[in-house]
């Protein structure tokens, strides 16, 4: 008996096929396509969509909302990891084993790419930072910000703890991403791409926002240099389809900062540049 895969409605077109013009299929869904959005390998319907999201936000108030259980230093490490771990174990419920559509295998070239796109990542937001700061002004990370003060083992603590919270800000963005390029390109029936760049833009948005109490509640700056960076690393996801390559970009791109905050706050560094 054949059945169809989960979470493909009865009306949606067959599955090994994208349709590109007006709803009709037109050439088969290669391997690297986007997950979820039209049968590669399943697609999610509203309904399901809607529970992911709300798991997104769920995971996110686990990293934000002050409960006293936890900021305590296992506590904080337990929210870092829910942050990451509830709206996967949402897209587990709905998707089932095909959750794991999100990564790929990392290969040698999916490291140069980490790098790459890190790399492009400093240069944009740097630029930009600096023309906001300047048109604008701007606000410090506080917790960045503090990293210089902190003890030799407690900054080794904040570079492994930041490694969960960076797979849950990517998953904070690709989620939506692809929750969005579902509804512009399935419900609404734009192209693909341009249902691409709405969702690239939007998600770069929301996770602009969700910095707002890191940088005092700075629209332009989050929106503009925030915004800007997560365009960067959204670009890494839309390369590979693979989520690691984004999550390592990010890595290397915030590690980068953490490390230079240090550098530059060291005894006799002013003095040492010129």
């Amino acid at each position: 008996m054949h059945h169809k895969p989960q979470g493909v409605p009865d009306n949606h077109p067959n599955p090994g096929k994208t349709a590109l013009n007006g709803g009709s299929p037109s050439r088969d869904v290669s391997v690297g396509d986007f997950p979820f959005y039209h049968g590669q390998p399943v697609t999610l319907n509203s309904g399901q969509w809607l529970l992911v999201l709300a798991a997104v936000a769920l995971g996110f108030a686990c990293i934000t909302a002050p409960i006293p259980v936890l900021i305590s230093p296992a506590g904080i490490v337990i929210r870092t990891v829910l942050f990451a771990v509830v709206p996967l174990v949402a897209l587990r419920c709905v998707a089932g084993p095909h959750w794991k559509a999100l990564f790929r295998r990392v290969r040698g070239v999916d490291i140069g790419w980490m790098v790459a796109f890190a790399t492009l990542n400093l240069i944009v937001s740097s630029l930009v930072g600096i023309l906001v700061m300047k048109l604008f002004g701007a606000d410090v990370n506080v917790a960045v910000g503090g990293l210089a003060n902190q003890a030799v083992a407690d900054q080794m603590v904040f570079f492994l703890r930041s490694v969960p919270q960076l797979l849950g800000e990517e998953v904070l963005t690709i989620l939506p991403f692809l929750a969005i390029l579902y509804w512009m390109h399935n419900r609404l029936g734009l192209s693909r791409g341009i249902s691409v760049l709405i969702a690239w833009v939007v998600s770069a948005v929301i996770f602009g926002l969700a910095h707002l109490p890191s940088y005092n509640w700075n629209w332009l700056q989050c929106i503009l240099v925030i915004g800007s960076a997560r365009l960067v690393l959204t670009l890494a996801y839309i390369k590979t389809r693979n989520l690691w390559v984004s999550t390592g970009a990010h890595i290397i791109n915030d590690w980068a900062i953490f490390g230079f905050v240090i550098i530059a706050s060291a005894p006799g560094f002013s003095q040492a540049v010129p």
